[in-house]
């Protein structure tokens, strides 16, 4: 990494005013060594500080689908600056996105806005609470819901820890107490047995059963044939919560999302990334009785200065008015053959022990084994050494993929990349695979 003399040089002078130098903690990428620090981006192009260009295989973490400097946003945010912005107001766009929502999301009969997923969730698990009077939450192994008190506990938590999670969750930071853990409790994804026993134990005081419906964010877990169904059928009878967290997977691969994939309705969902057009907003959406335990209406406060900032606002309409638009999730879906298909004949010509999940326009990496998994701890044969190699020589070669700690998390592309750009990526891909499995790492 010769050509990185500004990178590093910025590095260093981040790091004596930036805890690492970075904003977010996992913006330093062990696969390179330090964060990406970028000039400028567009399209599906990142530039460093040095001059270097990246295809983007990040898109801001699911955020980016439009991809970057897309020309609606663009328009939305001169529009922003035109009304005044109208800081911490109510104007008729946001009804406007508001009813747009309903109309996409099947579980939306009204919505709430905020700007990050984690705020979405930590506000919805209130709401859940105030709604039932209940306290507990069941919550699956392997999904991330925020980085939140009340739910950062016993998802995705180490192997050596995970026999003792159920018993005894375990917090996923340093600073959230003990205390905290005793309402969590985790169960497998994709067991069900597992989940019906929870329910007969603690079904009582439970408020919700909170789940990503695709595990994004732990090697691309699908739920088995009838599992969501169970879930609703089961949080139906005990008075239960059916929470989705769609951060992820909201607006994917159409308008309604995972619970319109899978024709499974929750009583609640939490929506994000896409939707901003790569501003910050997320949202929260769900049934009008439990929506209305909100202040002014109900007892339960959602409030905050920057909550749905026009800005946004206008580029979530944009965004919406593009994912309208008929070759938009024809395209994702062609890129997604064309990639995905070319990606797994190659694994499979070349017997890697490694293997793709996808849906949509988001894939995971999973090394050290052959098939998805479909639990949480099928995921611990990924190797985040190999991980980290993998992101530094698809750097080197142009292709930026962020590491997540060297986990087995999502990565993906946008509607601003190519075929071209994406036939590069895969002869890149299997160059560095070629390399990486004559050295027996995969």
């Amino acid at each position: 990494m010769e050509n990185l003399v500004k990178m590093k040089e910025h590095f260093e002078r981040a790091r004596q005013v930036l805890p690492g130098g970075v904003n977010s903690s996992t913006r330093y990428n062990k696969g390179i060594g330090l964060p990406l620090y970028v000039s400028h981006a567009s399209g599906d192009k990142l530039f460093d500080l040095d001059g270097n260009e990246y295809i983007d295989m990040c898109c801001a973490h699911g955020a980016g689908l439009l991809g970057n400097a897309h020309p609606a946003i663009e328009a939305a945010l001169k529009k922003a600056i035109e009304l005044g912005m109208c800081n911490s107001l109510e104007t008729v766009y946001h009804e406007q996105l508001a009813r747009e929502i309903c109309e996409c999301i099947p579980c939306a009969e009204e919505v709430r806005f905020v700007n990050a997923g984690s705020e979405a969730t930590m506000h919805l698990i209130r709401l859940c609470r105030a709604y039932t009077g209940r306290k507990k939450i069941i919550r699956m192994e392997g999904t991330f819901h925020g980085y939140h008190e009340s739910i950062y506990i016993g998802g995705q938590v180490g192997p050596e820890q995970l026999a003792g999670n159920r018993e005894h969750p375990v917090p996923e930071s340093a600073g959230i107490p003990e205390e905290f853990a005793s309402l969590i409790i985790p169960v497998p994804y994709n067991d069900v047995k597992a989940f019906d026993e929870a329910v007969e134990q603690y079904g009582d005081d439970v408020a919700m059963v909170i789940l990503e419906p695709i595990v994004y964010n732990t090697s691309c877990i699908m739920p088995l044939p009838g599992y969501l169904e169970h879930l609703r059928e089961v949080t139906r009878e005990k008075g239960i919560v059916l929470f989705f967290d769609e951060v992820q997977t909201s607006f994917k691969t159409n308008l309604a999302g995972a619970q319109g994939f899978f024709g499974v309705i929750p009583d609640v969902c939490s929506f994000g990334k896409s939707v901003g057009g790569g501003l910050p907003l997320s949202g929260m959406c769900g049934k009008r009785e439990i929506m209305e335990c909100f202040k002014p209406v109900g007892n339960c406060q959602h409030s905050g200065t920057f909550n749905a900032p026009l800005p946004n606002v206008l580029c979530g309409l944009a965004f919406l008015n593009e994912a309208r638009q008929d070759y938009f999730y024809k395209k994702i879906k062609d890129l997604g053959d064309f990639f995905y298909g070319g990606l797994e004949s190659f694994i499979k010509e070349n017997d890697l022990n490694m293997v793709i999940g996808y849906h949509g326009p988001q894939f995971n990496i999973t090394f050290g084994r052959k098939t998805v998994p479909v639990r949480y701890e099928d995921s611990f044969t990924h190797d985040k050494n190999v991980m980290w190699r993998f992101c530094k020589d698809c750097f080197e070669h142009g292709v930026y993929f962020h590491d997540y700690g060297g986990g087995p998390s999502h990565h993906g592309f946008s509607i601003a990349h190519t075929k071209e750009d994406l036939e590069k990526v895969l002869n890149i891909i299997k160059e560095v695979l070629l390399g990486m499995h004559a050295d027996g790492l995969c």
